[in-house]
């Protein structure tokens, strides 16, 4: 049965709010949540971006949602280093933590001041993370050396179960890659025939577990209010590749988002004030064969969309 999660979007809500929100959306009755990990926003617009593993750790002990997470190995954080937060959150939660490991973007990265690498890089670079994280997660003693470098490191606390290593694609292409090694897909909302392909070629492919599916969407009263709340927080999250993964700053992507319309907005976030329309878009995605969805109301305040989503969409869907 298609469960629905929230998601909770550091960016935009500062930690202490986005607790508030995540344990209302418990209540509101989402089955699960999923966070961002930034140490920038995508704007100034939103304006915040809260360390996610400290909140991850507020967040599971006050309450009893399942979170995972998307966040990049070898650059800002050793895998060394990520091994160790994945496992104390696993043990001190058994089974309610996973991680999606992806290659990053270059406004996070930067800040450690090393060449922010080529996307083929970058990839061999996860893989490499991706093994060392697991090893260690299993318990073994690490020593590499290659993109990333491991000196005889160990993490001393296990979890059991080993949380899921989840792999994050947005392509055809990446989706087959990760299958290689992911417990797991997680990808964003995007036109149909591409989601199809994307979850065909990542279990022929070999790829297994759960398929999660983050469904970017903006509702209010009116859809005025709808449209205009989606342009002025997410025009700046509309670019593909390679814009997304190599601008280095809020600002550039603040530059770049004078120029992006609503109409634009609307082809890459869920606009509409009719909740009848949501639920049909909702159940597209599920007939398509994602286990999970995870929505993501682009707007800063929550508690209203929590609120009417859980009373007039949710109970409807599951």
């Amino acid at each position: 049965m298609m469960r629905i999660g929230f998601h909770a979007s550091h960016e935009q809500i500062s930690p202490r709010q986005l607790l508030a929100d995540v344990q209302h959306a418990e209540r509101a009755g989402f089955q699960m949540a999923m966070c961002s990990d930034h140490l920038f926003p995508w704007s100034s617009q939103q304006g915040h971006s809260g360390y996610t593993w400290a909140w991850l750790g507020a967040a599971l002990a006050t309450t009893d949602l399942t979170f995972g997470c998307v966040s990049a190995p070898g650059q800002r954080y050793h895998p060394a280093v990520h091994a160790q937060k994945i496992a104390t959150l696993g043990q001190m939660f058994p089974g309610r933590f996973w991680v999606a490991l992806g290659s990053g973007e270059n406004m996070n990265e930067h800040v450690t001041g090393d060449r922010w690498p080529t996307k083929e890089v970058r990839t061999r670079r996860l893989e490499e993370c991706v093994d060392v994280i697991g090893r260690l997660l299993d318990g073994e003693e690490v020593t590499h050396d290659g993109l990333v470098t491991v000196d005889r490191a160990r993490v001393w606390e296990r979890a059991d179960p080993r949380p899921l290593l989840v792999g994050p694609a947005t392509s055809v292409a990446s989706a087959a890659r990760v299958a290689r090694w992911a417990d797991g897909l997680v990808t964003l909302n995007q036109p149909l025939d591409t989601l199809r392909e994307l979850l065909a070629a990542y279990r022929e492919a070999g790829g297994a577990g759960t398929a999660s599916l983050q469904v970017h969407l903006s509702w209010a009263p009116t859809e005025e209010d709808a449209e205009a709340i989606a342009h002025e927080q997410w025009r700046s999250n509309v670019f593909p590749e390679p814009v997304n993964w190599d601008t280095d700053t809020p600002e550039a992507f603040d530059l770049i988002g004078e120029h992006v319309g609503p109409e634009t907005v609307r082809q890459h976030v869920r606009v509409s004030s009719d909740l009848g329309q949501h639920r049909a878009w909702l159940q597209e995605y599920a007939e398509l064969g994602f286990d999970d969805l995870y929505l993501h109301f682009v707007g800063q305040e929550q508690e209203r969309f929590l609120d009417v989503f859980g009373e007039q969409v949710l109970p409807q869907l599951q």
